[in-house]
């Protein structure tokens, strides 16, 4: 009989524990975020219940460096210089780097910014390899594609300026980063396009128009409201509210007007270590990615471009090597969310959707 009221009692400190641990994190065990509205004057706080939520299928063990496979994979590469791998430094002295960035064209081709190989790695929805393209700066970190296959790289910290590349792979020409609105290289968080103009984001908040497609240089650099989305109807900013309660907010500012459109306030639910991602489709969906922690993983957050109301949620598998990048996750014009994954062995392309 004592046996018996000693396991009850056991077992009634285990659920108040777990009760005490859920009420002390906020967290909901549906791992859904519930949302609230507000006017466009004040930021709406949203908790995402309303939204669809989907859970990427790989789940790495948690001793594991390495990326499961599974369905979403598009392409694998290994580590190195041939036509399937991409370049991995390990230096002595200084940062490890993998691959700094990629994007996808209006073709739905993905393309790699492999700049230990000085090189764009390209590969079609299938995962079949296209010719790379050779990388005219010293230390790119970031690229775009424009409709017509024309290319903007960026180099901030040797060159500091954005390199125009043909479709053919010829250079164009080259635009100075430092000048009116930039300082200097290193501010620089981002390279975008505004119609044929390329823009670059400073410091994650406005940016600066620089020139023009054709390597033509504006020499009024005007400054602009933030990063210009894909359906030219905005621009964004994004920051973290509070990491620890798991807050970020978006703000978007129409692109014609410059009226401001809304403020959101987004809760995950989890404490955020860094955004991960801030774009829009073709369509005016906008996508909002964020590292949360308990348990490492990135959420993104789609979002209806009039007003920021959520229309889904997924849940990706976080980076978890050290390695320096820039972008890991980039979003196609009609939408899909390709991902870069890491590991020892070497990297797998994965295309997610919202739900």
């Amino acid at each position: 009989m004592r046996r018996w009221w000693v396991g009850l009692a056991v077992i009634g400190v285990v659920a108040a524990v777990a009760v005490w641990r859920l009420w002390r994190t906020g967290e909901d065990p549906t791992g859904e975020v519930r949302v609230a509205s507000a006017p466009d004057s004040t930021p709406a706080v949203a908790t995402l219940s309303g939204a669809k939520t989907k859970t990427a299928a790989e789940k790495p063990d948690a001793g594991s460096t390495a990326p499961a496979r599974s369905k979403n994979t598009v392409a694998t590469f290994g580590w190195g210089s041939g036509e399937d791998q991409l370049g991995r430094d390990r230096p002595q002295e200084g940062n490890p780097e993998a691959p700094m960035s990629l994007t996808v064209d209006s073709k739905g081709n993905t393309w790699v910014l492999d700049q230990v190989n000085k090189r764009l790695v390209r590969v079609d929805r299938q995962g079949r390899r296209l010719s790379p393209i050779a990388v005219p700066v010293q230390a790119a970190q970031d690229v775009v594609v424009a409709p017509d296959g024309t290319t903007a790289v960026i180099d901030r910290l040797v060159d500091k300026s954005v390199a125009i590349i043909a479709p053919d792979g010829t250079l164009v020409g080259e635009l100075p980063l430092v000048g009116k609105g930039m300082p200097e290289g290193g501010a620089a968080t981002g390279v975008f396009l505004d119609g044929d103009s390329v823009v670059v984001e400073r410091a994650h908040g406005d940016s600066v128009k620089l020139g023009s497609l054709r390597g033509v240089k504006d020499p009024e650099r005007p400054q602009l409201p933030g990063r210009p989305t894909r359906d030219a109807q905005s621009y964004l900013t994004a920051s973290i509210g509070k990491a620890r309660a798991g807050t970020v907010l978006l703000t978007a500012i129409d692109s014609s007007t410059r009226a401001h459109r809304f403020t959101r306030e987004y809760s995950l639910q989890r404490p955020v270590r860094a955004l991960m991602l801030l774009d829009g489709d073709r369509h005016g969906v906008l996508y909002l990615g964020a590292l949360v922690t308990d348990p490492e993983v990135v959420t993104v957050l789609c979002l209806d471009g009039r007003d920021g109301h959520p229309l889904g949620q997924l849940q990706v598998p976080a980076n978890v090597s050290a390695d320096e990048t820039f972008r890991e996750l980039a979003i196609s014009d009609d939408g899909e969310i390709y991902a870069l994954m890491r590991s020892e062995e070497g990297a797998e392309l994965r295309r997610f959707t919202c739900p």
